[in-house]
């Protein structure tokens, strides 16, 4: 039978077409669709990254925000914010996500091709919605939020597609901005944060060995690359055995490749007085931590990259000496800026001089106060 219908299928698809909707109609097969959300609390809930005081200390922040802004829920969006509160990180992959915290519940909202592994992560409870309807995302999420009449929402993270889409979802809502407040709140570290940060540092610290080791002649800057990035992730792996492996990542450019600090790894093989720049950035359950350093490969080429090269030690130097508790980042640029003028250097500054750790990679996070 199913071979003759292949055989004819040009001929008889109009007669057997509807024939076989009915059957799969009659059978069950498109019943599925109908499924909007579901739960999915496969296995048992993982170790996680920071104790239950921790991310309770977290939700507190947010909900005392919440109830002085007369807020009645927050949707994060953000791979950072999302993250942050829940300690689940999700993969895109072409699907939204969301956590969202009322006052008395909180909820990963994540796509049915995950299953169980965001309820195992999550730090409350997990929905799940499914492919086979149209914006059955923006519906979980409607479904979690119910009847709130002033909802926190990221704007510098949600589309304006989404936002019309959120808008439509929550006719009655309104929508209001909390990006700023919560990247305040992501701002100061924990104590449980810094050490996780401090063995970030040290794991950076053995990336930047193991690049080294690698320099040679002739090596392409992927293979160092890739011989620092084996390093971290094999010790982030053994430090933290219940940690998802995921995001570590080196960049090491040489030559003319070292114009540009975001520069992309590429195959240019070493040459003896190349200049080097090394970025390592292990990635802890996505806490970012930096090692950056400029080398030079076997012999400095000029005096005058050596003269420039005292002089940015001289500003790293000086930075050390003014960070301390109630420093302002402005002033301690404004006096470093003041160092690079003398020399007549600071025309060349393509950027400030550092960045916040915390949850943060190349493709998420930052933080912009």
């Amino acid at each position: 039978m199913m071979f003759r219908l292949a055989r004819n299928v040009r001929t008889s698809r109009h007669a057997w077409v509807p024939v076989l909707q009915r059957w799969l109609s009659a059978s069950g097969l498109n019943d599925h669709k109908q499924v909007r959300t579901m739960e999915c609390r496969n296995g048992e809930k993982v170790k996680p990254t920071f104790s239950a005081q921790e991310m309770q200390r977290r939700l507190d922040m947010v909900r005392n925000h919440m109830e002085k802004n007369e807020i009645d829920a927050c949707v994060f969006t953000s791979y950072h914010n999302v993250h942050y509160f829940s300690d689940f990180l999700y993969c895109y992959f072409g699907r939204p996500y969301a956590f969202i915290v009322t006052p008395k519940k909180t909820t990963s909202v994540s796509a049915g091709i995950d299953y169980g592994q965001p309820w195992r992560r999550t730090f409350g409870d997990n929905v799940v919605y499914t492919d086979w309807q149209k914006d059955s995302y923006y519906y979980a999420v409607q479904q979690q939020v119910g009847d709130a009449k002033k909802i926190g929402m990221e704007f510098d993270f949600v589309h304006l597609h989404g936002h019309r889409k959120f808008t439509d979802a929550l006719p009655n809502a309104k929508l209001v901005d909390i990006s700023q407040s919560t990247m305040q709140m992501r701002m100061v570290k924990s104590p449980e944060e810094i050490e996780l940060i401090k063995q970030g540092a040290r794991i950076a610290d053995l990336g930047g060995e193991a690049a080294v080791k690698a320099i040679k002649e002739g090596a392409g800057e992927h293979e160092i690359a890739l011989a620092s990035t084996d390093v971290m992730v094999r010790e982030i792996a053994d430090t933290y055995p219940h940690s998802e492996i995921r995001d570590t990542w080196t960049w090491f450019q040489s030559g003319i490749n070292t114009d540009g600090a975001h520069n992309p790894v590429t195959t240019r093989r070493l040459q003896k007085g190349d200049i080097l720049s090394l970025n390592c950035f292990p990635i802890i359950a996505g806490y970012y931590t930096a090692l950056e350093r400029t080398l030079f490969y076997d012999h400095v080429p000029t005096d005058r990259h050596m003269e420039l090269w005292e002089i940015n030690c001289k500003v790293h130097r000086r930075g050390l000496e003014l960070i301390k508790p109630g420093a302002r980042c402005s002033d301690i640029a404004n006096e470093l800026n003041a160092l690079y003028l003398e020399h007549d250097l600071l025309k060349y500054r393509t950027f400030g001089y550092g960045h916040s750790f915390g949850v943060l990679c190349h493709y998420y996070g930052r933080r912009l106060g």
